[in-house]
């Protein structure tokens, strides 16, 4: 398998090379957050690539060392490549100061990270072949952690899954990139099959997943739950397929956003209007976050050097 992810990362050029690098390095070493680091202060959260550390816009990395990061509500997810080969990742939840609550151990790369608005649905992708959705054969594993029951669904591929109305089973079923409803029930994430991706709505409650349209990948669902921000493939091209897109959910149509340059993350919405993703910096395996508006205007706006995963901390409603 190692040999495997070296290849396709060769091929890459290294998108997701310092996540690799991290899970093999020897002497891997776990920072805890500062005492005094916790999500209480509203503003811009990322992790930072020159520390590995999650840090806060307005200082210093205070927070734990993660490769991939995300927090909403009273909770916050942190995933780590561990050391050695087969690749594993730790996937470790978070209360608002930093203390773990609770830690999961999964194979694979890290890859993706999200937590539901409320912080009580967490949900994590990891590569377990290949390092790039860009390249052919890779395989991933999604899970979804229910923190009001303690429920760990260790794999979405168990949820029976309908295609074009019609139930469906293959043994290349991957889901990745999942973006929870205000419910904690609804999900967004994509599925691939069959050489095709597609925005699939799941309900935990109904333990049922569906397709609603073809080539949608890594979609967020915003605050208000009505738009999905996602990545589509638009060229065949692998250093440059994607270009990011907004979908309206009342009549699926799509427009492309101001972003030109091709986006090979999950976006995060900073607010109703405002969309935050990741790109490629000129050193290799570092990022930058840029935000671009959410309504197809405007152009892409440099945020954070050096930065990865963000997340915007709202600021607590008035008394």
């Amino acid at each position: 398998m190692a040999v495997l992810v070296v290849a396709a990362l060769v091929l890459l050029g290294g998108s997701l090379g310092y996540v690799l690098r991290a899970g093999q390095r020897g002497g891997h070493r776990v920072v805890a957050a500062d005492a005094s680091f916790t999500l209480d202060e509203p503003g811009l959260y990322y992790r930072d690539a020159a520390s590995g550390r999650v840090a806060r816009a307005s200082g210093p990395a205070g927070g734990p060392s993660c490769d991939r990061f995300h927090a909403a509500g009273e909770h916050a997810l942190c995933l780590r490549a561990l050391p050695g080969t087969p690749a594993r990742t730790e996937a470790v939840v978070y209360d608002r100061h930093f203390r773990a609550i609770r830690t999961v151990t999964v194979p694979g790369i890290p890859n993706r990270a999200r937590v539901s608005a409320s912080g009580q649905l967490l949900s994590w992708t990891t590569f377990a072949v290949g390092d790039s959705y860009a390249v052919s054969g890779f395989s991933t594993r999604t899970s979804i952690l229910d923190l009001r029951t303690g429920y760990l669904v260790k794999s979405v591929e168990t949820i029976p899954l309908t295609v074009d109305g019609a139930r469906y089973h293959a043994p290349d079923v991957n889901y990745w990139g999942v973006s929870f409803a205000a419910d904690d029930n609804r999900f967004y994430a994509t599925v691939s099959t069959g050489g095709r991706t597609h925005l699939v709505e799941g309900d935990l409650a109904a333990w049922s997943a569906r397709t609603l349209r073809e080539n949608v990948e890594c979609p967020s669902l915003s605050p208000d739950g009505s738009r999905i921000a996602f990545k589509k493939k638009v060229s065949a091209d692998p250093a440059a397929p994607w270009r990011l897109y907004l979908l309206d959910l009342a009549d699926l149509r799509e427009h492309p956003l101001a972003e030109t340059r091709s986006v090979d993350d999950q976006a995060v919405w900073l607010d109703g209007a405002t969309l935050a993703y990741a790109l490629p910096a000129g050193t290799s395996g570092v990022s930058d976050l840029w935000t671009v508006p959410a309504d197809g205007s405007g152009a892409p706006v440099l945020l954070a050097r050096g930065a990865s995963s963000p997340v915007g901390i709202p600021a607590p409603p008035p008394p």
